[in-house]
């Protein structure tokens, strides 16, 4: 190989790494800005949702609307920006968990009716139902362990609130809803076999009674020998 031809070699290799080095100095950048994002639209969500049922003064009566009225809020902005509630359903599903238990509301119910909405909202305007119901599950869930909540609970009822809203779509929107929940819950324990189909039980092993008195050979039967043998 000639000088020219191993210096156009080596020339090539580095433009091949600074591509692959602004590739990913790109992408940590654009990554670090999503997380910004996602905290930005986590804390907005959690400070509306506190301070709207601190003023209507009945946390248990308003929650469900409250919960309904943002994730209805977040679709909206979605639509007119036209990209965004796949990325933005789980920071929205947290921030409303955050907000509910930052005044005493019932988490376990704010969690369904979240997930209920976004996976309502997402059919009405053709997104992805399935991965807006995995991104609010994800969302409620992660919203539940930071707060110390019954994350057990909680994912029950938002992997069945998210079937059961999808069974109101259609039989397509339940399998791939199913499909996309299945194993999405993870470290808790029974949780998808408690929304999802459960498999069949187990044949009960075949009980052998005991032998009767009067089979020789029992005990029984040897103490009633040795007892007329003594008479």
């Amino acid at each position: 190989m000639s000088n020219e031809q191993e210096v156009a070699g080596t020339g090539m290799s580095e433009g091949i790494g600074r591509a692959g080095t602004a590739v990913k100095e790109g992408v940590v950048s654009s990554l670090k800005g999503i997380n910004e994002i996602e905290a930005e639209i986590v804390s907005l969500v959690k400070n509306t949702v506190s301070n709207t049922l601190r003023t209507a003064g009945s946390v248990a009566v308003e929650t469900i609307d409250v919960t309904k009225d943002v994730v209805k809020g977040a679709i909206q902005a979605t639509e007119e920006v036209g990209t965004g509630l796949i990325l933005s359903t789980k920071s929205v599903a947290k921030g409303i968990v955050m907000g509910v238990a930052d005044v005493g509301g019932d988490v376990v119910s704010a969690s369904g009716q979240t997930v209920k909405g976004a996976v309502k909202g997402a059919a009405e305007i053709g997104a992805d139902v399935a991965l807006v119901a995995r991104r609010a599950v994800d969302g409620v869930i992660e919203a539940t362990k930071e707060i110390g909540g019954n994350v057990e609970e909680v994912a029950k009822v938002a992997v069945g609130g998210a079937i059961e809203t999808a069974g109101t779509i259609g039989n397509t929107a339940v399998k791939a809803v199913k499909d996309m929940l299945v194993g999405v819950v993870e470290g808790v324990k029974e949780v998808a076999g408690a929304a999802l189909p459960k498999p069949r039980p187990a044949a009960a092993p075949e009980v052998i009674p005991s032998p009767a008195p009067w089979v020789t050979g029992s005990p029984e039967a040897a103490q009633k020998t040795r007892g007329r043998r003594g008479e």
